[in-house]
């Protein structure tokens, strides 16, 4: 069996997604007959149907699904290599490190200050992203480094725990509960398992594209959510209250970086982020 070259398994990726070569086609800008040969030159390499046709549908062989789950990874961590090559050869390198704006547990400026004090350091560039993209930009060699809260996608990606800090809860001020000096998930109706997942999930069900907009509709009475106490430090709002919850776990800020990473600015900057995070006493118990 000859090796698969990236072209082909680029193309049989397109027609799995789309389940349909007309798509494909014109999703990846060749012809409907290339793209054909090209398949079946592929399946005969490879020496496995991977798709059965019919006149309306496209659907995967076994075989075809394996190639799916193996060629995705493939591809995606061969455009993260040529990325991370023709960023090597620029005159001027950075390390670029993925962060959502005000959820770096407040570590952010000290960190970046940290590693610039370090001779012959590596300049950061800040990347800013949005929830759960840390990961894929660190996958596909858009980021070095990433500084975010868990849970997230470990998949080819290593990580160690920077610090740890308590949550709270962002209620109306005209909440009946508003006042009171330590709540329990209970009485917001909040499962302990469920907790990591709530504040992402409150976004996407209402609607709302960040943590400004969440928290206005908390102040409408239209949203109750838990966060990292220092994200609830940088959005005081008039009418929002945040009170403690004495049986949520604590949040967890990690700094992330792609699997075998030889990096020396990425281990300055895991380094700098570990010892700010210290300094803070944010560090979590060994």
């Amino acid at each position: 069996m000859a090796a698969a070259e990236s072209r082909p398994l680029r193309y049989f990726v397109a027609v799995a997604e789309e389940r349909n070569f007309t798509r494909a086609a014109r999703r990846l800008g060749i012809a409907g007959p290339a793209l054909s040969r090209a398949i079946r030159n592929l399946e005969a390499d490879i020496g496995a149907r991977l798709f059965e046709r019919s006149t309306r549908v496209v659907e995967l062989t076994e075989s075809g699904a394996v190639l799916l789950a193996q060629a995705r990874p493939a591809l995606e961590a061969l455009d993260a290599a040529v990325r991370r090559a023709v960023r090597a050869s620029e005159p001027h390198r950075s390390v670029l490190l993925a962060v959502k704006a005000d959820a770096d547990g407040g570590l952010l400026q000290d960190t970046l200050a940290a590693v610039a004090a370090e001779p012959g350091a590596e300049p950061v560039a800040v990347r800013l992203c949005g929830w759960k993209e840390h990961t894929g930009l660190l996958r596909t060699g858009e980021a070095d480094v990433a500084l975010m809260f868990e849970p997230y996608d470990p998949q080819g990606i290593d990580a160690d725990i920077v610090a740890t800090e308590p949550r709270v809860a962002a209620l109306p001020a005209d909440h009946a509960l508003a006042g009171a000096p330590r709540l329990r998930l209970a009485d917001l109706d909040i499962d302990p398992e469920d907790v990591d997942e709530r504040a992402e999930r409150d976004i996407d069900k209402q609607g709302v594209r960040d943590l400004a907009q969440l928290l206005a509709l908390v102040a409408l009475g239209k949203a109750i959510t838990v966060l990292p106490s220092s994200v609830a430090a940088r959005y005081p709002r008039p009418a929002v209250v945040y009170a403690p919850i004495e049986d949520c776990p604590p949040a967890t800020l990690v700094i992330a970086w792609p699997e075998r990473s030889r990096s020396r600015g990425v281990a300055t900057l895991v380094r700098a982020a570990t010892t700010v995070a210290q300094q803070h006493g944010m560090s979590p118990p060994s």
